[in-house]
């Protein structure tokens, strides 16, 4: 199933997750630095942050993916890798958490480059292998989120800002690496005709309720990444709050992410795809996380939280790929990147709602307001919510690998 352009593709997404996963234990502290607030005042702000950011996205992501069938997947891709640069650099630079906001809006904007990557994989892969395909992007995403975090920490706890620095200059190498290796997979006879009133979010979304099919899996998407992108916002705070951990702590638990990612997408997910089928596999990764998160809810234990993120890692790991091959095996080439948009613009809605509730819900139960101190309330909804979207997947009767 390698081939040379999905090689190239893998190696253009793992650096570009290195660059996010430099910042990302190091964020928290640059906001409570720069404002000077408590924990959770920390945790209100950066959910500010976060909502900022996945609104952009939830605008963006869609149209990239449009005009990458329109246009063609590198001229897009080139973008998105310039502009996560760009957003580094504002995080470097910024003198207060307002530029900290309008540098994340950027980077949500324009630096959505897992849509156009998902819409690589589509290009250059049989429908048989689609699902190990997007498996192998989950791999490079994990690779580059091995290194990145890790990094972050240990430059974080020597200079803030360090981290910032070295993701921009990651971003440029990028943007070379992607000039003059990336080629163009999207032919220009079969290219897109549609209107870009498509790329609307709101019209991508709506887009896929004409399927009822993919409605349920569209469903189901939303409310596990709704999830996922909530534990993402406070998982930083939440063990700082919950274990006591500092930056390098939870830069090797998000590097311990990144290696689940390696082994589930890169090794395990064609496997099981291939002998339990598509919608079995996407079914249990759904009720796997949602058993996690129920014990993370009230779990004070470190070493608990640290390797009891390794079930969800291989739920989530094998889930996300066997929904996003089901989808993708519903509609012809040419609107595959109309296909990755709407889902990307779904999972931007997600990342809209999620980190809203759960810096909310983290916020308050870390408060004095607060009747008890619970600040795992947010992991005991995902619990139901995880729950809701393996409910919702396995409506979808379709025919799949299995």
């Amino acid at each position: 199933m390698l081939n040379a352009s999905l090689i190239i593709v893998l190696i253009t997404v793992m650096i570009n997750m290195m660059g996010v996963g430099l910042s990302w234990p190091i964020l928290p502290a640059l906001i409570k630095e720069l404002s000077g607030g408590t924990v959770s005042e920390t945790a209100a702000i950066y959910g500010v942050m976060a909502v900022a950011y996945s609104l952009m996205q939830f605008v963006f992501a869609p149209l990239l993916g449009g005009l990458s069938d329109r246009y063609g997947r590198k001229p897009v891709m080139l973008i998105a890798l310039t502009a996560l640069g760009l957003d580094n650099i504002l995080l470097a630079f910024a003198p207060s958490v307002e530029w900290v906001i309008f540098g994340r809006m950027l980077g949500g904007a324009l630096a959505s480059s897992m849509s156009i990557a998902n819409a690589y994989v589509a290009d250059v892969t049989t429908k048989e292998n689609r699902a190990a395909g997007f498996g192998l992007i989950g791999a490079a995403f994990g690779i580059g989120f091995i290194i990145g975090p890790i990094a972050g920490g240990l430059l974080g706890e020597m200079d803030l800002r360090l981290p910032f620095y070295c993701a921009a200059g990651l971003s440029l190498l990028n943007v070379i690496f992607g000039i003059f290796m990336l080629r163009e997979t999207h032919p220009k006879e079969k290219r897109s005709k549609k209107s870009l009133a498509l790329s609307n979010p709101l019209s991508s979304i709506s887009w896929l309720t004409k399927n009822n099919i993919l409605l349920m899996l569209g469903l189901a998407l939303f409310f596990a990444t709704t999830m996922e992108r909530g534990m993402e916002s406070i998982w930083v705070l939440f063990t700082q709050e919950q274990y006591g951990w500092g930056m390098k702590e939870a830069g090797y638990s998000l590097a311990l992410v990144g290696i689940c990612f390696v082994f589930v997408q890169g090794f395990l997910v064609a496997r099981v795809v291939k002998r339990f089928g598509e919608m079995k596999v996407m079914v249990f990764g759904m009720t796997s996380s949602a058993f996690l998160y129920s014990i993370l809810s009230f779990n004070t234990i470190g070493a608990v939280g640290f390797w009891g993120i390794v079930p969800h890692i291989i739920g989530w790991g094998c889930a996300t790929p066997a929904l996003q091959a089901m989808a993708s095996h519903q509609i012809d080439e040419s609107e595959q990147g109309y296909l990755q948009g709407a889902l990307t613009g779904v999972t931007g809605l997600s990342a809209i709602i999620g980190p809203a509730m759960a810096t909310a819900l983290f916020a308050y139960f870390t408060s004095n307001a607060a009747p008890v101190y619970f600040p795992g309330s947010f992991f005991l909804l995902g619990s139901f919510f995880f729950l809701l979207a393996a409910g919702f997947g396995s409506r979808a009767k379709i025919k799949t690998s299995k």
